[in-house]
């Protein structure tokens, strides 16, 4: 509930500068912020921020950081205080609330095999590709394994697999915040839990 509102909150704040008078007059944040409503965006979700803190060795602000960075240069601390405060807090709520109830499963035959072209598909993908080429690459492996309609099952499976989490993020989004090869990580160690 908290992340939805947190996101929902950053997505009407977004919309409001380009929204004609009458609707940000029904936008909440102009209610929020008494009609002053800063300008400044996010470049990635709260919800995001959460997956991505939730992941073992990913439980500090500092290496959080790092990832943001790599996924939005320019961006820092000292230059984007609301963002800095977000991931002290996305910490904390991943600690608190988020990581105790993760439980990662091992993948069935036909989630492993789509796992592994996932895996491929991924090496070969260019040094840093965006998140729409990423997903674009999820999308056809889970087309291809679980077909066009049952593309939800294989990205519960992504989430359950990887994240241990039955709903996530846009996969595309989460890879290139992650890193292919950090990504290519969660996936050996999906793959591995197989074979143990």
């Amino acid at each position: 509930m908290i992340p939805r509102a947190v996101d929902e909150y950053w997505q009407f704040r977004g919309n409001y500068l380009g929204q004609p008078i009458e609707q940000k007059l029904g936008n909440p944040v102009h209610h929020i912020h008494g009609g002053k409503v800063p300008t400044e965006t996010l470049p990635l979700t709260y919800g995001l921020l959460l997956n991505l803190v939730s992941l073992p060795g990913m439980a500090d602000k500092e290496t959080a950081w790092k990832f943001v960075q790599r996924y939005a240069p320019g961006t820092s601390p000292e230059s984007d205080p609301e963002l800095d405060e977000l991931i002290g807090l996305a910490v904390n709520y991943a600690r608190d609330f988020v990581v105790p109830t993760l439980q990662r499963r091992p993948p069935n035959a036909m989630e492993a095999e789509a796992l592994s072209d996932l895996d491929f598909e991924l090496a070969t993908l260019p040094t840093d590709p965006d998140a729409e080429a990423i997903q674009h690459a999820v999308f056809e492996v889970g087309k291809k394994h679980f077909g066009k309609e049952n593309l939800r099952a294989w990205f519960q499976a992504l989430y359950e697999t990887l994240l241990g989490s039955s709903q996530g993020p846009r996969m595309g989004s989460f890879i290139a915040l992650y890193g292919i090869d950090n990504s290519r990580r969660l996936i050996a160690e999906a793959l591995e839990s197989v074979a143990a």
